[in-house]
């Protein structure tokens, strides 16, 4: 209490937030609804496409394949976790958010990018031994040493991704209750908290040495992957050894190259537009989801074959129904 009896303002701290992400554009927000939208329905779609036909083929049912789809089911709720609440920011330009709220998204968000991380790690490891030990992938990368993979990377996301949650949640947010971005973002929250925030700056420097670290081991895997792909004596083995490998990488740059693209412009705040950065951010979040499915879908041959004879033969089937119901068939 001061000495006027009233709250210091300094113990004052904000339960509630609105998030106002791009205040540039709005008059332009509710335009937008439609668009991001159509996005969100895409992203699901095409996820759970690729999913659902690794799910049901028998010949899909492998480690390369099942990681595939654990990375997939990632991005499917990497978008959800995202995308509801960002869509009613552009129908609400103050979009309200209760303290308990924000904390489950910034969970959600951080621990489905730490898992997209750890299964990438994954899927090298299974390269590597495809590829550099090709004799004994087979006996190596089994059920017994799938399951164990995906425990590690969940657990490892989950030991990051909580301390970052409930240290945040100890902090006292005094500035303001206005967010000035579309999710409640870890950097954003923070910068509207107040008192000692030394522990959660540490927290976060640790969050990125981790990333670091698994760049620098999914660097390393991949150039021994590679080298031994180019001493493959078969053309043709070597041809796909490497076109697998293409998909991965171009899966690893999405993800990296995004998510070094927003630090930098968190780092350059100053000179960039509100706008701008939440623009970035999106891309970051929102890009793997997007096209994920279609870097595995379409590049790798076996998913590629069983999506369109499915597709395919549902339009076949389709056109014969209508066919008979015009009455040019017999039943």
């Amino acid at each position: 209490m001061g000495e006027n009896g009233n709250t210091s303002t300094f113990n004052l701290s904000y339960t509630n937030f609105f998030l106002v992400g791009f205040p540039g554009l709005r008059e332009w927000r509710p335009l937008l609804v439609l668009p991001l939208t159509s996005l969100y329905v895409t992203i699901i779609s095409a996820n759970a496409l690729v999913i659902y036909t690794v799910a049901t083929q028998q010949s899909l049912h492998q480690p390369m394949y099942i990681l595939i789809t654990l990375l997939l089911a990632v991005n499917i709720c990497a978008a959800t976790a995202v995308m509801p609440k960002m869509l009613e920011g552009f129908v609400h330009y103050a979009n309200l958010i209760s303290l308990h709220g924000c904390l489950a998204q910034m969970f959600f968000i951080y621990f489905t990018l730490l898992l997209d991380y750890n299964l990438l790690l994954a899927m090298a490891l299974d390269r590597y031994l495809a590829i550099c030990h090709p004799l004994r992938y087979t006996d190596l990368m089994t059920s017994r040493l799938l399951g164990p993979l995906a425990i590690l990377a969940l657990t490892w996301s989950l030991g990051v991704a909580v301390p970052l949650v409930v240290l945040t949640s100890q902090a006292r947010f005094c500035w303001t209750a206005v967010i000035q971005h579309f999710t409640c973002d870890y950097t954003a929250l923070l910068s509207i908290a107040c008192g000692d925030l030394t522990i959660n700056n540490r927290l976060g420097a640790m969050r990125l040495v981790t990333v670091i670290f698994d760049l620098a081991l999914l660097g390393t895997s991949y150039t021994r992957i590679i080298y031994a792909a180019f001493r493959i004596s078969s053309g043709g083995v070597r041809a796909k050894a490497l076109h697998t490998c293409g998909s991965h990488l171009l899966v690893i740059l999405t993800i990296y190259l995004s998510g070094l693209c927003s630090s930098v412009v968190f780092r350059v705040a100053k000179t960039v537009s509100q706008d701008v950065q939440n623009l970035i951010s999106a891309i970051y979040l929102l890009l793997p989801g997007a096209l994920n499915p279609i870097i595995y879908g379409v590049r790798t041959r076996e998913i590629w074959q069983h999506v369109k004879k499915m597709l395919c033969g549902t339009e076949s089937a389709q056109k014969l129904q209508n066919i008979r119901g015009e009455g040019k068939l017999p039943g």
